[in-house]
């Protein structure tokens, strides 16, 4: 039997990730994927350096991205927000933390025990901004997937836990470990206050995919965040569903 842990967007919430990494290791996995947006949030440098201890493949996402070629200032009013909001923990990394993102890959091939292999990405395999529903239409579905026939593509970005299928193949995402999402963008933005991962599991010639949820100390991490300093954090602790406070 062979167990993989697959983790996405931890989003810089390094308590988030210490609670499933804590739970991973009860599992004797024989290894593990990260399918980027490692670091922004609240503790970029810190989640990133965790993340490099593991000394997993890590696959480039589009926030990963923007620490290395960081783009135009938008106009919208939640667009500046997060903007600012980034700028502020990308002034928190040094020359080796962008020397380490500007080795995450954009795919990555997982041999599966079968023969075949699983494709894993962060949006889809053409791009890393592709969001992939529940409710997407099959043939936008097929445009994002391209000409890749993998039977299990395995791909994070919407920080929403997902199996789907399509034709011939299967398509899972864990969820986010650091911001999953109750309420998606642009019209509420809601974020759980839970942690969100996955296992897939290679025993017999079969596959089990396993999405599960974790719980940490949510309280403490938004308090880390109004002390620290950055931009807009009221705002950001307010996006936070079911707090006490």
């Amino acid at each position: 039997m062979t167990r993989i842990g697959l983790i996405s967007d931890t989003h810089g919430n390094l308590l988030a990730l210490d609670a499933v990494l804590a739970e991973l290791e009860r599992d004797d996995l024989d290894g593990m994927v990260c399918l980027g947006d490692v670091a922004v949030g609240p503790q970029p440098k810190e989640t990133l350096a965790r993340v490099r201890e593991i000394g997993c493949p890590v696959l480039m996402g589009n926030w990963d991205w923007w620490f290395l070629d960081r783009p135009p200032k938008p106009a919208d009013d939640l667009g500046i927000k997060l903007y600012e909001i980034t700028e502020f923990w990308a002034d928190q990394l040094d020359d080796g933390d962008l020397a380490y993102i500007r080795t995450f890959v954009p795919q990555l091939e997982l041999p599966l025990e079968n023969g075949e292999t699983a494709l894993c990405f962060h949006g889809s395999p053409t791009s890393w901004d592709d969001f992939i529903f529940a409710t997407t239409p099959d043939d936008e579905l097929q445009r994002m997937l391209g000409d890749y026939l993998a039977p299990l593509m395995i791909g994070g970005h919407t920080h929403i836990q997902l199996l789907r299928r399509l034709e011939h193949l299967v398509f899972v995402n864990p969820g986010s470990v650091g911001l999953p999402f109750s309420e998606w963008w642009p019209d509420r933005v809601r974020i759980a206050p839970r942690a969100e991962y996955g296992v897939l599991v290679q025993e017999d010639g079969r596959l089990r995919i396993e999405l599960r949820r974790t719980n940490y100390d949510v309280e403490a991490l938004l308090q880390l965040t109004l002390d620290s300093g950055m931009p807009h954090a009221r705002w950001w602790v307010d996006c936070w569903q079911d707090r006490k406070t």
